[in-house]
C-alpha cells in the first residue's frame, strides 16, 4: 500500500519522488500566451492527483501561485500592470469568449489565468479577488470526457486542469495565435496519462493487500 506521508519530494510537482511523472515531460511547450495558475490550498495538498503542478511544469511560458484572495498579490497585480499583455480568466460563463467559435480578437500577447480549484472554491477565488474579477472570461465548448478516470467529476464533461489547459491550447493554435507543433500538444497529457495508470496500479495492489488481510484474519 503506497504510502505519501513521510516521503521525499520533488519540488517540482510537489509529489513523492516515488510517484514523480515530471520524467514523462519530454520537453515544456514553448507559448505566446503567459499562463498563470491560480491553486486554491485544498488543490495543493492533494500529492496523489492534482494537476495544477503538472500543467505549470508541461509549460514553459508559466508561473503557479497559491491562494485564495491574490487581491493584494504583487507579482499577480505586477502581470495585470504590465502592457505586454492582454490579461483573460478562463472561466465558463455567459459573457464568456467561446475560443472555438469567436476569436479572441488579441492586439498584445494573452495573459491567460486559470484557476486550479473545485467550482464552489474557483467562484471563492474570483469573487474575493477584486483585481481579477472584472477580467474578460475565456471558455470553450466540448464533447469530451475526461480520462481522469481515478476522480469522480461533478459532471460528464469536466475536465481536469491540465486537460482544460490542453483544450485552450488547441483553440489558440487554431487562431494561429499560437503555432504549437501538432505532436507536442499529443504529447502534452502523457505525464497525466502516466499518473493516471500510477494511481490504477495503487488502487489494484490496494485491493491485494487487503484482500490478503481479508484471507489471512480468516485462518
Amino acid at each position: 500500500m503506497e504510502d505519501f506521508t513521510n516521503r521525499e519530494k520533488c519540488y517540482k510537482c510537489y509529489r513523492p519522488k516515488s510517484s514523480c511523472m515530471c520524467e514523462h515531460i519530454i520537453k515544456p511547450i514553448e507559448t505566446n500566451t503567459k499562463f498563470v495558475i491560480l491553486m486554491h490550498p485544498k488543490e495543493f495538498k492533494k500529492t496523489k492527483n492534482g494537476t495544477g503542478h503538472l500543467t505549470n511544469n508541461s509549460i514553459k511560458n508559466c508561473e503557479l501561485h497559491v491562494g485564495i484572495d491574490f487581491s493584494n498579490n504583487q507579482r499577480i497585480n505586477a502581470l495585470l500592470d504590465n502592457d505586454e499583455y492582454e490579461p483573460f480568466v478562463l472561466y465558463p460563463s455567459k459573457s464568456s469568449i467561446k475560443l472555438n467559435e469567436e476569436k479572441i480578437g488579441l492586439k498584445k500577447n494573452a495573459l491567460i489565468f486559470i484557476i486550479d480549484s473545485t467550482w464552489p472554491c474557483s467562484k471563492k477565488i474570483l469573487r474575493l479577488s477584486k483585481n481579477l474579477s472584472s477580467l474578460k472570461k475565456v471558455s470553450f465548448t466540448h464533447d469530451k470526457s475526461s480520462i481522469f478516470t481515478i476522480k469522480t467529476q461533478p459532471n460528464e464533461h469536466c475536465l481536469s486542469t491540465i486537460e482544460s489547459t490542453l483544450c485552450v491550447l488547441e483553440q489558440l493554435n487554431k487562431h494561429n495565435i499560437e503555432d504549437i507543433k501538432q505532436s507536442h500538444l499529443e504529447d502534452f497529457l502523457n505525464p497525466f496519462k502516466k499518473m493516471i495508470d500510477f494511481q490504477i496500479s495503487c488502487t489494484s495492489e490496494d485491493k491485494k493487500y487487503v484482500r490478503f488481510k481479508k484471507s489471512f484474519s480468516y485462518k
